[in-house]
């Protein structure tokens, strides 16, 4: 049986881009509103031009409008409308028009998150570049999150085959290396255990560390943050139960299929991770990881170039859907699952819970 009481914010990201269009293909399939409750943040102008873009096999959404996710209806695809009301439309361009037409859904669905009227927020693509030209003043999702959330983020990408976590996420690849830290690295790997178990149901992970530098440093020649940082890192972690391996060199595990032997890689860097996820896993998941809330986002960017031709394939968005519902339903499992076993015994201690003999039914055998 469904269960559609989860309600699911989703952002429009910025109106120029194919942030409406992979929303529309995920939310045309009726079965979504039977898995949970979507609520879709941003501009009714916007959901009507990309609508009419969509090819005949998408039928009409048809909206239930209110003001806020509290009064968004079960069976319905709810729709939050914020922001300038007379938006232009212009696929291709970021404007900054369309970046502030991203900051208000955003914005709007976060303020929702915060009051409980969601149960996790999936954001469409933002121009990173236009928003901040905007005010934005955040180098990517994550970074926003974690600071609405008040904690550290993990940015992860995910699909059924393969889960690449990140050590550092929107910086210039000159400050990687001065940005990495043993203590950092293991406080990563901690939480990215708890991650993988509360969120992902496994028992116990195991973490593949990627190397910084080309062969693993070849012993130091080409670079010792493996020998003073990432190895002592991966040691400590072990040491403190994490099953950590490496460091290893990113293009040996992926080339060999190493990979298949962990539940989770943690990357030194962006494209480090970023390439070969996305190479393997095409229709993958962006997941922030290591908060009380939960976010996800599809794999791609805004792709201006394709952006208004009705040609944006959905499958990611429909994934990350899935996937903040499926968070979701595990972290509250495992809450009830992991809670202390001896809570029933305190609460009813001093009462007669034994159980006598008549009590226990006679066997078969």
């Amino acid at each position: 049986m469904f269960d559609n009481r989860i309600k699911i914010g989703i952002t429009q990201g910025d109106t120029n881009g194919i942030g409406w269009e992979v929303i529309i293909g995920a939310l045309a399939d009726p079965m979504m509103v039977e898995i949970c409750t979507p609520v879709v943040y941003g501009c009714r102008k916007a959901a009507e031009y990309y609508s009419a873009k969509m090819g005949e096999e998408f039928e009409p959404i048809r909206f239930y409008f209110c003001t806020s996710a509290a009064e968004a209806r079960y069976g319905a695809v709810n729709f939050v409308e914020v922001g300038d009301k007379q938006l232009a439309v212009e696929p291709g361009k970021s404007t900054e028009a369309s970046a502030k037409a991203a900051i208000a859904a955003l914005e709007a669905s976060v303020a929702d998150l915060q009051s409980g009227a969601l149960n996790a927020v999936v954001t469409a693509p933002i121009c990173k570049e236009g928003v901040n030209a905007a005010g934005f003043g955040y180098t990517g999702h994550t970074e926003y999150f974690a600071d609405k959330a008040g904690g550290k983020a993990t940015m992860m990408m995910c699909s059924e085959i393969l889960r690449v976590a990140l050590a550092t996420v929107h910086i210039p690849v000159q400050e990687v290396a001065k940005s990495l830290s043993a203590e950092a690295l293991v406080e990563q790997l901690v939480e990215l255990r708890a991650t993988l178990k509360s969120d992902f149901g496994i028992v116990e992970p195991r973490i593949a560390v990627l190397s910084l530098n080309p062969h693993a440093g070849d012993g130091g020649l080409l670079g010792s943050e493996e020998n003073d940082i990432i190895r002592p890192a991966v040691n400590q972690a072990y040491a403190d139960g994490v099953l950590a391996f490496g460091p290893m060199a990113a293009d040996g595990l992926f080339a060999s299929g190493g990979y298949k032997n962990y539940d989770a890689i943690l990357a030194m860097y962006h494209d480090q991770g970023l390439t070969p996820f996305k190479a393997l896993s095409p229709e993958g998941v962006n997941f922030t990881a290591g908060l009380d809330i939960v976010r996800t986002s599809p794999d791609h960017g805004v792709a201006f170039d394709i952006a208004g031709k009705g040609i944006a394939e959905s499958q990611s968005m429909r994934n990350a859907i899935y996937a903040a519902i499926d968070i979701v339903r595990r972290r509250e499992n495992f809450a009830r699952w992991s809670r202390n076993p001896l809570e029933r015994f305190e609460r009813e201690k001093g009462r007669d819970v034994s159980i006598s003999l008549k009590d226990i039914p006679e066997s078969d055998e």
